[in-house]
């Protein structure tokens, strides 16, 4: 009975390093956790932008992967471009900002 319990625990202890190895990040796939922190980044990047007066915030598209933020979409002005970017990178988790955002 005794070998029974040390197999079981030894099957039990490798399920959950497997488990856990397949939840890790790697440099082209994101966690559970990383992509909900990208998440919340992402929708609170689109509420900066959105309460800014001088931007649209429907001409600009967010997309965050890591921490990293990628702006991308046209504005009137390169005034607006930057305005877009410096938001973005005042942002909580903003790790930094890739500003694609092209004027009109």
């Amino acid at each position: 009975m005794n070998n029974f319990v040390k197999n079981i625990m030894g099957i039990f202890l490798a399920s959950i390093l497997l488990i856990t190895m397949g939840c890790a990040s790697t440099s082209k796939q994101e966690s559970a956790g990383e992509y909900i922190d990208d998440s919340v980044i992402t929708t609170k990047v689109k509420a900066a932008i959105l309460n800014d007066p001088n931007l649209k915030a429907t001409e600009i598209n967010v997309e965050t992967y890591k921490g990293v933020v990628q702006l991308s979409g046209f504005v009137a002005d390169p005034a607006s471009a930057g305005k877009a970017a410096s938001v973005t990178s005042d942002v909580k988790g903003v790790k930094s900002v890739k500003n694609d955002i092209r004027v009109k």
